[in-house]
């Protein structure tokens, strides 16, 4: 009988060193911090941006659209020459993948034209970032620089339009207050005060949309001196980690002759558009 509870207290503790290794905690969790199946310290990386390069800058831009831009291109006789126009001077940039961009510069009779394009492409070096996100921010920075105006409402102004007789509550026009016959013969409302608001509302800086993620437009004219006015108009968007800029001048060849905005800036919002598209693609 001693030699049998011998053995049960031999077994005894073995069992208890054993459940000593092999036990778990109080609260039931796992004692190893090395258990792969511990998800609370990994850290998942951030996305990548959409694009990986980017085109060829200088051959971007058509022949029809620089012709639009750069009036002066047509009227260059030698063949050579106009050739060269066309194709532009590549920017100088030590990492292609990275950023890359094109200068034209065309003079003509009535003025010299200059157009350059820049793509950006970004890159996160934090894990924690998107190049997406990195991308956002560094346009925030763009659009901030620009110093956009404040949107102006013309609705006020609209609603208050000259000539517009008042009405009763019938909806008939009052009595007291007749259209005159000078208001009624007018040949166009659009030379109202509201309507020179409207326009001029409509070609301010601003933040345009339907173009890229997001994208902004800033028209500036330097002030006149003994050298005619330059209007020079900048359209920026960004797709995806893709930052686009595009800058287009203009200064007449005669003092006083000042650039027409409404036309630079449809020229380079239509260039714009394109630029979008051929990223989409």
């Amino acid at each position: 009988m001693q030699r049998k509870a011998y053995v049960s207290g031999v077994a005894a503790l073995l069992a208890a060193l054993l459940a000593g290794c092999t036990g778990s905690s109080d609260d039931g969790g796992t004692t190893d911090g090395s258990n792969p199946g511990d998800s609370g310290t990994a850290t998942a990386a951030a996305e990548p941006g959409r694009y990986d390069t980017l085109p060829e800058p200088c051959g971007v831009v058509g022949e029809d659209t620089l012709d639009s831009l750069l009036p002066g291109i047509k009227q260059i006789t030698d063949e050579d020459q106009r050739e060269k126009a066309y194709e532009g001077a590549p920017t100088l940039t030590y990492d292609t993948d990275r950023k890359v961009g094109c200068r034209w510069k065309v003079e003509s009779t009535d003025a010299t034209d200059h157009l350059f394009v820049d793509f950006e492409r970004v890159v996160s070096y934090d894990t924690s970032v998107s190049d997406d996100s990195e991308a956002e921010q560094l346009f925030a920075a763009l659009q901030e620089a620009a110093d956009l105006p404040e949107p102006t409402s013309t609705e006020s102004a609209t609603a208050t339009d000259e000539g517009t007789p008042s009405a009763d509550p019938s909806g008939s026009p009052s009595s007291s207050s007749p259209a005159s016959p000078s208001a009624s013969s007018s040949p166009s409302a659009s030379t109202s005060p509201s309507a020179s608001a409207s326009t001029s509302a409509d070609l301010q800086p601003r933040v345009l949309d339907d173009l890229g993620d997001e994208a902004f437009l800033d028209d500036k004219l330097s002030s006149s001196g003994s050298t005619a006015q330059q209007r020079k108009v900048t359209v920026a968007f960004r797709t995806s980690n893709v930052i686009v800029t595009i800058e287009y001048e203009e200064q007449p060849a005669t003092v006083g002759t000042v650039p027409d905005s409404e036309e630079m800036q449809d020229r380079a919002q239509k260039l714009a558009a394109q630029l979008a598209d051929e990223l989409a693609e």
